[in-house]
């Protein structure tokens, strides 16, 4: 790792934070908590270990925890951030609706959307990523049956496509973007040294245009929830700022996250940052095309 690329990304994040910083960064280092997601698909099972108290059929993960497959060849749980459930809760899947998963890899939020719509109505889900859209299958394949899974469709689309060939066709559109991924850039000693703020400015140029063809994808009174595991607010809010000057939407505040006393508000969305919650990081902003 280089020195100076080091240093560039600490008072970068230092200028955001400020004495905040060192306790997150410290927190994104370390391993975060995760929870063992049951999979409504399949006859349920409890694991031994302690309930999520604040997320329905979820469980944290105990160390050396080994998935297994039931005798039909499907998972019971499906190991998830959970701050990445509730950015696919905040969607509000419902039965019989049109919805988009934009960038759906791995596929755990697809399937809580899944169950949300008991196998009715559409669910695109689209991975422009060959390698990855081949992991998003595979998972579809090991957590649903398939005589639930024939309202699902993977597509392998650029999502940039979706506002110009299928203009106000979805109810609700969830686009989890490529982002910046500062917990793996900590992982990753040679990545981190090629850091530079161009990155982020250059992330939030195509995290926006993903944005906008939701927009225009979304049907009117849709819903869309962008979100990022970025901690830059220039790839959060001020991306979502975009869309607000050039399309006037609404920006929801939905009350059950009140309850939820490690999501902390930005100007425009939501952010749960891992020294507070032991989790995430993720923001999210939940958008009404009015």
């Amino acid at each position: 790792m280089s020195s100076l690329g080091n240093k560039l990304f600490d008072d970068y994040f230092e200028k955001i934070y400020s004495s905040r910083w060192p306790e997150i960064k410290k927190a994104l280092i370390a391993s975060e908590k995760q929870v063992l997601r049951q999979n409504q698909f399949v006859p349920l099972q409890t694991p031994d270990s302690a309930a999520c108290d604040f997320l329905k059929n979820c469980f944290w993960k105990p160390e050396n925890f080994k998935l297994e497959k039931n005798s039909e060849g499907h998972y019971a749980y499906y190991v998830m951030d959970p701050a990445s459930i509730i950015v696919a809760l905040v969607l509000e899947a419902k039965p019989e609706e049109q919805i988009l998963d934009m960038c759906a890899a791995p596929g755990g939020k697809t399937l809580v959307m899944a169950e949300q719509m008991q196998s009715s109505g559409t669910l695109i889900s689209n991975e422009y990523s060959e390698s990855r859209r081949e992991r998003l299958t595979r998972v579809l394949h090991e957590y649903i049956p398939k005589e639930q899974r024939m309202f699902m469709h993977v597509k392998g689309l650029d999502g940039n496509q979706y506002g110009l060939r299928n203009a106000e066709t979805f109810d609700r559109i969830l686009a989890d973007v490529p982002c910046s991924g500062e917990r793996h850039l900590l992982e990753n000693s040679k990545e981190l040294s090629l850091w530079t703020i161009k990155r982020t400015k250059n992330l939030a140029v195509r995290q926006y245009s993903l944005l906008s063809s939701a927009w225009f994808a979304l049907k009117k009174n849709g819903r869309l929830v962008y979100s990022t595991c970025s901690i830059s607010p220039e790839e959060n809010d001020a991306v979502v700022a975009k869309l607000v000057k050039k399309r006037k939407p609404e920006i929801l505040r939905p009350s059950w996250l009140e309850a939820l006393d490690f999501i902390e508000k930005t100007d425009l969305g939501y952010q749960i940052l891992p020294d507070r919650a032991g989790f995430g990081p993720m923001y999210f902003s939940v958008i009404e095309k009015v």
